[in-house]
């Protein structure tokens, strides 16, 4: 036998065929898988009946307009802050005129300059109303006899407290009688011919109580 006809015969395997791929289209998907891989939401429902992705948009809306109305508040109030501060004087040196100037102060006179005082001594003044036939009160100060420097004429002053409206003021002339009140040692009673206390000169009679009987109230006029 020859060496050709000890070779084993060949066997030819089977060719299986491959199922041909449309590669120009792409795997198609199935409703269910459609349905199961995307989970179903609120909106999704919404949109069903017509709404919901319009009314969320609106919403979204309506809080950009809030945040932006905001926001446009902020940057007006920083620039009137920025205008405020630029508009405020560098200088501190500010001067304002006054509304109202005060006068220059003014002396008041009481007639008293040309006048010593000789006596002065606490004191209640009545004087007698005809009319009534009572002793009215006239008030309570400081009863002064002032002697004037030039022509030598004193005269009885007396003003209230607090107020100083004058309550009695006469002079003193030789006429004139000291005399005491019934009844107490520390009241005294006299007739002024011209008290010129209100204004025009009346005749008037005067009575004046002290704190005390001391010996000085003796010695008025």
């Amino acid at each position: 036998m020859s060496a050709t006809d000890n070779t084993d015969p060949k066997v030819e395997e089977p060719k299986v065929e491959e199922p041909k791929v449309d590669e120009a289209k792409p795997a198609e998907k199935t409703e269910a898988s459609t349905d199961d891989s995307k989970p179903v939401t609120s909106s999704a429902v919404f949109s069903m009946f017509g709404g919901g992705a319009k009314k969320e948009k609106k919403e979204d809306e309506e809080r950009g307009d809030v945040s932006g109305s905001a926001k446009a508040q902020r940057e007006a109030a920083e620039a009137a802050k920025g205008d405020d501060a630029e508009d405020a004087p560098e200088s501190e040196d500010v001067h304002f005129e006054p509304v109202i100037k005060l006068t220059e102060k003014v002396e008041t006179k009481t007639n008293e300059e040309l006048e010593e005082q000789e006596f002065k001594m606490r004191a209640k003044l009545f004087k007698f109303v005809k009319e009534s036939s009572e002793w009215k009160e006239r008030g309570t100060g400081d009863v002064r006899l002032l002697k004037h420097k030039e022509n030598g004429k004193t005269r009885l002053v007396m003003r209230r407290d607090k107020t100083l409206k004058v309550c009695a003021n006469h002079y003193i002339v030789p006429e004139m009688k000291l005399s005491p009140n019934v009844g107490s040692d520390r009241s005294w009673v006299w007739n002024a011919a011209a008290d010129v206390s209100e204004g025009e000169p009346e005749a008037v009679t005067l009575a004046i109580r002290f704190a005390n009987s001391e010996s000085r109230s003796r010695a008025l006029f």
